[in-house]
Order: structure tokens, then sequence, then C-alpha cells
């Protein structure tokens, strides 16, 4: 029997929304109110506790930041 998998579990998967939002000048609100996603959900994907992302939420969070999804989401070397 396997354990059950922890809610903090290192996907090693990280984003980096707060450093593209710094160097794009950007709030997370202001995100938040372009892409039409929850500040709660966007602080969650911010902090590494997304277990999962819409594709058309990933695509909506790119085209606001002008970044490719490889450089929102990058991995960590931890599985």
């Amino acid at each position: 029997m396997t354990p059950a998998a922890s809610d903090e579990e290192d996907t090693g998967i990280h984003c980096r929304l707060d450093e593209l939002l710094a160097e794009r000048g950007m709030t997370l609100t202001q995100l938040s109110s372009i892409v039409g996603v929850s500040i709660v959900n966007l602080s969650v994907l911010k902090n590494d506790r997304a277990r999962a992302i819409r594709y058309s939420t990933l695509r909506a969070i790119c085209d606001a930041l002008r970044c490719e999804v490889g450089e929102l989401l990058v991995l960590t070397g931890e599985s």
C-alpha cells in the first residue's frame, strides 16, 4: 500500500510568477484583473501550491506577461 500524497508534495516545478511580475512592474491584483483569475488562485500558483492549471489560464497568464510557458514554469530538478 502506498502512502497518500501530501498537500506539500514537491512536484519539482517552480512557478516564477513573482519574478515575472516584478520584472514587468505589475501587481498580482493587476494580473488578476487582466486574466480573470482570482487573486487567491494566482497566489496558490505563485507559491508553488497549485496541483493543476488549465491550459486556458496558463495561456492567459503568458499573454498578459508576454512570456513563454517555460519562462513561467521551470523544473527545479527535484521530483
